[in-house]
């Protein structure tokens, strides 16, 4: 895939993640959980690689906060857990282990990223241990829609070679 497609793809789905996050969420204490993020991130690490599944992370974050509908603690959380589920990916070339990455990425070293952002910016000490939950719980439903999204879509041939051209074969980005 090149350059300029995968720029396009990039662009679409954060605008996508963007415009459906502020219809689908599920309120879970003081947090409020977007899956959706965590979908695209998997989709995004599956078809585009590394650096544009953070790339994606980093526009939807920044778009979400532009609008209102997140927080500093999305840019950790989201870019960490789609870097780490395409790395992963990448590696292995398995639907699962690139959903268990974003579970991981997002939920547990993302979670974690976020204790000096709510110290320094939010004065939240809590942040350490209170967001592995929430984080957890919309990393891992975001992860399982979109592994059963891209296990229907491989069955059916629907994206054919693209989900083997990731940046680690494909080095024109």
């Amino acid at each position: 895939m090149n350059k300029t497609r995968k720029i396009t793809y990039t662009a679409i789905i954060a605008g996508l993640t963007t415009a459906t996050s502020t219809l689908i969420y599920i309120p879970l204490g003081f947090a409020k959980i977007f899956p959706i993020q965590h979908f695209a991130n998997v989709i995004s690490a599956v078809l585009l690689g590394p650096w544009y599944a953070t790339l994606q992370a980093f526009l939807t974050s920044t778009l979400r906060n532009m609008m209102g509908t997140g927080s500093l603690f999305a840019y950790p959380g989201s870019m960490i857990g789609a870097f780490l589920a395409a790395i992963i990916f990448s590696k292995t070339k398995k639907l699962s282990l690139a959903a268990f990455g974003e579970v991981v990425g997002t939920g547990i070293f993302g979670a974690m990223a976020t204790y000096p952002i709510g110290i320094l910016f939010m004065g939240q000490k809590a942040t350490l241990f209170g967001l592995i939950p929430s984080f957890l719980m919309a990393s891992f439903a975001g992860a399982l829609m979109a592994y059963g999204l891209l296990k229907v879509m491989s069955r059916n041939k629907i994206i054919g070679g693209l989900i083997y051209e990731n940046s680690t074969y494909d080095r024109g980005f």
